[in-house]
């Protein structure tokens, strides 16, 4: 019994440390905007393509060797020094007045469209780096051509501005011999940024058969096939949203913990819909701006999911404490207290979004909706997994089936834990 009991033991701090040690690489440069945008304008003899991406993609692989001063040799258009014993980089405006040639350089350099296998050589025609803060709208294709209206000012550059707080519009012109219908985007940058793999990139193409909108996450190493069919930019989003599912760790461990405390078909059924009404609605209202805007309320948000994962915890091994008359009604509780859950999940969906739309963006309803699907399409594999598992340990009998529960609620809810106490910091952070 003690040596079963150990093992019990052993099993569950390995898989608690297991969790807890997922952390981000670290890197040189800060970034603090992940997002690269393209718009994609359709003409009679090619594309025009108007690009917004952080300025730490295109130099922080060119950071050089350690000099004797002990600091790095500094990337194109930047200065680096010590400050407080980390390595920080700048913007050298004298660089970027004397000339852009080398940045758009690396712009061209780093972004690939084909047509139909071969790569298409463009020509860049305009550069403007905005500091984050006072970059101008890019959400639709007009906004793309009006931050390109006024000449370069490097007033906002004058003063000391982190190469990570910067933004650089790029405008390329493909020439080709008639009207494009068909091309995949590709990018060969690898600058080795903290969370570069988690990079949104939107493109909107804009051909006369109407707008559409694709989606793809990453470096863009894999080309994003660009067509005019509706089905297909769809997809991009679906992908996304089973992509953000699968790959949130707290949104697992939650729809786990809630397959596990409703092991059989008609309770868990209900538990499931009662989440997905829930965090629809606030998947919308949140996106469209319906909540606070306080710096407080993400972090408060995410804590409040890691709580909801230790409730879920603890509702799946609290019925075998129960008497059985009450349990039918417990369960329409914990039906109800669950779609309140799925509210706040859905702001955090919210939060995801954000990231890469904005409200104006082009066919907004369409990807909103796809990428909501693509949660549900997401949240069901998890279900049929956890729901598959979980009924073959039943097999082995009420105790193992008991252990199972124990075991899995207890790493779940120690997990979350960890979690309440780190994004509860960050709440009193920004109060």
């Amino acid at each position: 019994m003690f040596s079963q009991s150990r093992a019990i033991f052993q099993y569950f701090l390995i898989i608690t440390l297991s969790l807890l040690c997922i952390t981000t690489a670290s890197a040189h440069f800060k970034l603090n905007l992940n997002v690269r945008i393209l718009h994609v304008e359709h003409l009679a003899d090619g594309l025009n393509v108007y690009m917004r991406l952080p300025m730490p993609y295109l130099v922080a692989h060119l950071l050089g060797e350690v000099n004797e001063d002990g600091l790095p040799s500094p990337a194109p258009y930047t200065s680096n020094r010590l400050e407080e014993g980390k390595l920080v980089h700048y913007i050298d405006v004298k660089q970027l007045k004397d000339s852009t040639d080398g940045l758009a350089l690396l712009a061209m350099q780093g972004l690939e469209l084909s047509i139909d296998g071969k790569i298409v050589d463009p020509e860049v025609e305009r550069v403007k780096l905005y500091k984050l803060g006072s970059q101008p709208d890019f959400a639709t294709l007009d906004d793309a051509k009006m931050s390109f209206q006024d000449e370069q000012v490097f007033d906002a550059f004058e003063q000391d501005v982190y190469v990570g707080d910067t933004t650089v519009d790029v405008l390329f012109r493909y020439t080709t011999q008639g009207a494009v219908y068909k091309y995949a985007i590709s990018s060969k940058l690898d600058p080795g940024l903290p969370d570069q793999d988690e990079t949104a990139n939107l493109v909107l193409d804009y051909s006369p058969s109407g707008v559409q909108v694709f989606r793809a996450r990453g470096l863009l190493h894999e080309p994003v096939v660009v067509t005019r069919s509706v089905f297909d930019a769809v997809m991009t989003f679906i992908k996304e949203g089973v992509k953000h599912i699968l790959e949130g760790l707290d949104h697992v461990l939650f729809v786990i913990c809630l397959v596990l405390g409703a092991m059989h078909f008609g309770p868990l059924l209900w538990r499931v819909t009662g989440f997905t009404i829930g965090h629809s609605i606030t998947l919308s209202l949140g996106f469209f701006g319906f909540v606070p805007t306080g710096a407080w309320f993400v972090p408060a948000v995410e804590t409040g999911i890691a709580l909801s994962i230790i409730y879920v915890a603890f509702v799946a091994v609290a019925p075998d404490f129960k008497p059985d008359f009450k349990q039918k009604k417990n369960e329409w509780t914990v039906v109800a207290v669950t779609g309140l859950i799925g509210l706040l999940h859905g702001l955090g969906f919210s939060f995801v979004l954000q990231h890469i739309l904005q409200v104006t963006s082009p066919n907004i309803w369409q990807s909103l909706l796809a990428f909501n699907l693509g949660v549900e399409i997401g949240q069901v594999l998890i279900v049929i997994a956890s729901f598959s598992v979980f009924s073959l340990i039943s097999l082995l009998g009420t105790r193992a089936t008991k252990i199972n529960r124990f075991i899995v609620a207890g790493v779940c809810a120690s997990v979350s834990f960890y979690w309440v106490i780190e994004r509860g910091s960050n709440i009193l952070a920004n109060i």
